[in-house]
Parts: C-alpha cells; structure tokens; sequence
C-alpha cells in the first residue's frame, strides 16, 4: 500500500517514538511506504523539526551503507520541573508517612504514564551507547527502570532478596543496609547482565544507600560499569550517604512523623 505524506508523517512519528536509540535504514521506510528515499528524507525533515521544537527528542542521520536514522528522546528543563513540582506536592500528602520515615509509594509507582514520563527524563541525559542494561532492586523499583530502559532501549536486570529457580545459577553477594545496619543478601542471575556493560541503577527510595551500595558491588561483580545511578526520592538526613554519585527526582527535606509534616522538593537533577 502507497501512503499519503500524511500516513507516513503519523505512521512515522509513531515509529521512531516506538524505537528510540534505534538504527533504522532509510530503506526500511522506503520500501514500508513504497516511496522514493528522497520523499522520505524530507518527511524526516520534517518530523525532526517538530520533535525539536516540542522538545520531545532529536532525530540524528548517520550516512554511508550502514547508516540510516535514530530517534533519541529528550526532556525540556520547563516541563520536567512542573512535573516533579506536582509530584512534589503529592508526597507532600501526611497520609503517606509509615513507621521508619518511609512514605508510601505505591500508586506513584503505579502510574504507567507517570512513569514513562519520568523514566524519560533519566534518559534523556545519556546518549546512544552510554548505557547497556538498567539495574534495579525488586519490586517497587521495576516500574521506573521499564521505563528507563524503554526509553534508552536497553533491557532490564532486577536484582532480588530471594533465588528463584526461574533464574538459573545466581551471583550473590553481601551488603549492609544503610538504614538499620543489618548485613542482607542480594542476587542477580548471571544471564540477566553481560560482563562489561555499562550499568544504570536506578532505586525508588534511597534513605542511606545501601541497597545502590550493593547493586554497584554486585555490578563489578560482572565486570560491568556503572554509568549512572538515578533516585525517585531520597531522604534527606544527618546519617552519611553510602553513595556519592547519584541524581534524584525528587528529595524529602523534611519528615516530620510527630507532628505528621513532609516537606518534598526537586531532587538534585535541578540543581
């Protein structure tokens, strides 16, 4: 079937946000469309134009026999800080505090949009080939790191408590909670991570950073690198951070559980 400009603009822009940090020949459109690679070049163009503009992302050419296009997500400071301002302000919520100056999290981890919203500002700092693999911690750290890695198109290694059988042989290594000082185990399946790729962590909730601290040491375990480490929330305390190199979303600068007071802000990203 023969498209219209006008199909292969949607049915294009549909494309590259489905694929980003993708490689895709000209030909793949050309012959997809049944048009002339110069018809798709400017329908391109012009994609690239309003991607830009609407700071949604950029689309980079790479010439030659193995070249082709690729669409690579971006996240404008504006918006990204009137997000973070209204989520600020939900986990403002007293409702929210639970014994230990923990909140709770679960319908902002739940919110797929948000999410991917989120996930994409992450992304956005990395360019194609930075990162290899997203790492986490099970469970409530899996929904942001899907959407990281959706966006930077790199798949997902979820580091566990317990062996799953599923899994097959495990490394497994020992760790010391930041928060109650207790030394814990951690696993990783040794087909969920190739050696030496370039790691992002990512964390819903860091108080003191013992579980990162963890997920760095099992990295190296690897041979990998850790590229990256980004944060949902941190907790903002006198105790001594057990990681130094990290960028968050959002921070509690206050938690009052006496008098039932949170006091949220934008994380160190906006600094």
């Amino acid at each position: 079937m023969k498209y219209r400009r006008s199909g292969r603009l949607v049915d294009m822009t549909n494309y590259f946000l489905s694929h980003p940090h993708q490689q895709i020949p000209l030909t793949y459109f050309s012959e997809a469309y049944k048009s002339a690679k110069s018809s798709i070049s400017e329908d391109i163009a012009i994609i690239k134009e309003v991607f830009e503009s609407r700071y949604t992302g950029t689309i980079e050419t790479t010439a030659g026999a193995a070249g082709g296009v690729m669409f690579i997500p971006a996240a404008d400071r504006e918006s990204s800080e009137k997000l973070i301002d209204g989520l600020c302000q939900k986990l403002e919520d007293p409702d929210r505090l639970l014994p230990g100056g923990y909140l709770y999290m679960m319908d902002v981890i739940g919110d797929p949009m948000l999410m991917r919203e989120l996930g994409r500002i992450f992304a956005a700092r990395y360019r194609p080939g930075d990162i290899d693999a997203v790492m986490t911690m099970a469970t409530k750290g899996i929904p942001l790191a899907y959407a990281v890695a959706e966006h930077l198109n790199v798949p997902v290694s979820i580091v566990r408590h317990e062996h799953r059988i599923t899994e097959g042989s495990l490394v497994s290594i020992n760790y010391v909670s930041g928060s109650n000082k207790r030394i814990q185990t951690m696993s990783l399946a040794r087909r969920s991570l190739k050696p030496e790729s370039r790691v992002f962590i990512v964390d819903d909730f860091m108080k003191a950073g013992g579980t990162i601290r963890g997920m760095i040491d099992l990295s190296n375990e690897f041979q990998c690198t850790v590229a990256g480490v980004g944060v949902l929330t941190e907790a903002v305390h006198e105790e001594e951070k057990l990681v130094d190199n990290y960028i968050s979303l959002t921070r509690l600068s206050e938690i009052d559980i006496k008098n039932k007071r949170i006091k949220a802000e934008r994380g160190n990203l906006f600094a």
